[in-house]
């Protein structure tokens, strides 16, 4: 596109985003911190799943001050469900760096604001474009699917080799004098419109620029590579009850589901039965030895990268001193305190079950 066009398109892309654009909470400010909040929470991570706990996170925490001064526990137990924790402990550190480190202000430099713990190009180019209007393109999954229909881009989007083309071509079309709202018109239109499956070419605003609906290709932009199935894993867990109490451990700060608290258990060898998994696993983790009461059922869940099946098991404390191998921390703890833990989505699946036969 040649200047006048990039100007009409801006133009006629902005106007529909005014008119059409969803009324979202972390659009009706321009408060860097809860602008910054919503961005970390959209990462990965659907609008609709997003708003709630958003609502409820500005409502604990209602600026920096109040994150940096939290302690981790609570900030994970607002986040929890909502996945990728390590989000989270990016976004409390960072809030506990700006307060010692920029008197509690968020740094309007871009450089200065990528170094923050858990911020990138897309973090750092959002909070500064829309809350501080520096002219700063983002590239998300959204503005990927329009930017290879606009121009018929043949590199695959979900290759990380390829984000230079788009970050070059998304910089070529920002309007520098809206760029907030520039970025946020090309994520909903992304969104509302030029969506992965079904794009409703019909209504888009920019319809006459689009190189793949002028040529019928629409169907066949973006590229993808096609990735290798995701590995399933057999989990085994156990309930161990001693006394009135059950055991929790809490997983290390770095790593997967980092912080979280969980019931003790692991992956199962090869040829090996659930119960003897959960036997061994709770020996090695934990240094007790316990034995199975009744098995409680059977968990699936889905991380990013891989399937779990979790077999989950009522156990009986027998013997022995707590000794960590791997956890962090462990508590005793009665089934009336759960809810002040946070876990991960798939311990939150059967402790329902374990409510009942408490």
């Amino acid at each position: 596109m040649n200047s006048d066009q990039i100007h009409g398109f801006c133009k006629r892309l902005i106007l529909w985003y005014n008119t059409h654009h969803r009324h979202l909470p972390w659009r009706q400010t321009d408060n860097p911190y809860r602008i910054w909040v919503s961005e970390v929470m959209l990462q990965q991570t659907q609008v609709k799943t997003v708003v709630p706990y958003y609502r409820k996170f500005v409502t604990n925490f209602s600026d920096i001050h109040q994150l940096a001064g939290a302690g981790l526990q609570d900030v994970l137990k607002a986040w929890e469900g909502l996945g990728y924790y390590a989000r989270a402990r990016n976004l409390h550190r960072a809030a506990q760096l700006i307060f010692s480190d920029y008197s509690g202000q968020i740094p309007d430099s871009f450089k200065a604001f990528k170094q923050l713990p858990g911020v990138g190009d897309y973090i750092a180019s959002a909070v500064l474009s829309i809350a501080f209007h520096q002219p700063y393109s983002v590239v998300d999954g959204n503005v990927k699917r329009v930017l290879s229909r606009l121009f018929q881009i043949d590199v695959p989007v979900n290759q990380s080799s390829s984000y230079a083309v788009f970050r070059q071509l998304a910089e070529s079309l920002l309007d520098r004098n809206s760029p907030g709202v520039f970025n946020q018109a090309m994520m909903e239109l992304g969104a509302l419109v030029c969506r992965p499956g079904s794009p409703d070419c019909a209504i888009c605003p920019v319809q006459s620029a689009c190189s793949a609906c002028q040529h019928g290709h629409v169907d066949v932009y973006p590229r993808r590579v096609i990735k290798k199935a995701v590995p399933e894993y057999r989990i085994s867990a156990g309930v161990i009850q001693k006394d009135d109490l059950v055991l929790i451990t809490r997983r290390k700060l770095d790593g997967l589901l980092g912080g979280l608290w969980e019931f003790p258990g692991g992956k199962a060898q090869h040829g090996e039965d659930a119960e003897s998994a959960c036997i061994r696993e709770i020996r090695e983790e934990v240094n007790l030895e316990v034995e199975i009461e009744a098995y409680i059922t059977r968990v699936r869940h889905a991380y990013t990268h891989f399937k779990i099946v979790m077999d989950v098991f009522k156990c009986r404390y027998v013997s022995g001193d707590i000794k960590l191998n791997g956890p962090m921390d462990y508590r005793w703890i009665a089934m009336g305190e759960i809810d002040r833990y946070p876990f991960p989505k798939a311990n939150h699946k059967f402790i329902p079950l374990i409510r009942l036969c408490d």
